[in-house]
């Protein structure tokens, strides 16, 4: 097995000690906060990454190595290849030296990748839950990002937080695409 294998084989099994499946939020902070391997942009790359090339399996919230890998030996001080996680080849069962074989976008598996997205849950006593959709559309109109890409990151951000408000995780998308707050305030008044 290549060392890019072996690299992907050592996360996982690190990754997944004790545990059987992980939510991919949970993965992409372990990657980044926690190993410090890598940023959080390239976390979440490398675990699309990884469940694209077969490593990984199962839906977002529930994702779990596609093979048992504790038997894999983690030497110390060793830290992985950010490249070697978010542009892994191809899993193979075989033992094979898959660094030899060209990838082909037809070996990638597609049924393991979520295409929904996640809902905002709003508070039914806040009143300014009846305008999240118009923030939303505010925001995406603004920042020039899809409306389904803003519902996701504001969605991923309220499971991040927890108590967050629908409206509160949308401005905090705001902010981070560099929109000037008193008009996203404007928007929710």
């Amino acid at each position: 097995m290549s060392s890019e294998n072996e690299d992907i084989k050592r996360v996982l099994a690190l990754c997944f000690r004790g545990e059987d499946t992980l939510d991919a939020l949970d993965l992409e902070r372990m990657l980044s906060f926690d190993m410090g391997w890598l940023t959080p942009d390239q976390a979440t790359e490398a675990v699309q990454a990884l469940i694209r090339t077969g490593w990984l399996t199962g839906e977002e919230e529930k994702l779990s190595p596609i093979d048992q890998f504790q038997d894999s030996v983690t030497p110390l001080g060793w830290h992985p290849r950010p490249e070697h996680l978010y542009k892994p080849k191809t899993y193979t069962k075989d033992s094979i030296d898959t660094s030899t074989i060209e990838q082909t976008p037809a070996k990638v598996p597609k049924v393991e990748q979520k295409k929904s997205i996640p809902n905002l849950q709003t508070d039914d006593d806040d009143p300014r839950a009846r305008t999240t959709k118009r923030l939303l559309k505010f925001i995406a109109r603004s920042s020039g990002l899809a409306a389904e890409e803003v519902q996701r990151r504001a969605a991923r951000k309220q499971r991040a937080l927890q108590h967050v408000t629908a409206w509160m995780a949308l401005a905090l998308v705001a902010r981070e695409q560099g929109l000037e707050m008193n008009s996203v305030i404007e928007a929710l008044s």
